[in-house]
């Protein structure tokens, strides 16, 4: 299912509006993201730069964040993959 929404290079083109459609996404998202190591906001956006091609870095990392696939410090430093 991930590949409806992989172009050729294999980066998402489009975030679904659609819940199940979109936890597929999020979870292709969270699967570049190692768990138990520590991440700082830029290391963050370039896996989810890396990863798309429509260009909303913002978007994608709040909703890992409100979906609860990333944890962010108080300080907005660093990032944790929870699932």
């Amino acid at each position: 299912m991930i590949n409806d929404f992989l172009n050729e290079e294999n980066k998402i083109f489009i975030l679904p509006k659609k819940h199940d459609k979109r936890v597929v996404v999020l979870d292709f998202f969270a699967s570049k993201i190692e768990k138990n190591k520590i991440y700082s906001e830029k290391e963050i956006n370039q896996i989810i730069g890396d990863n798309h091609s429509f260009n909303d870095i913002c978007l994608i990392r709040r909703e890992l964040i409100e979906k609860s696939y990333l944890e962010r410090s108080n300080d907005g430093r660093e990032y944790k993959r929870l699932k």
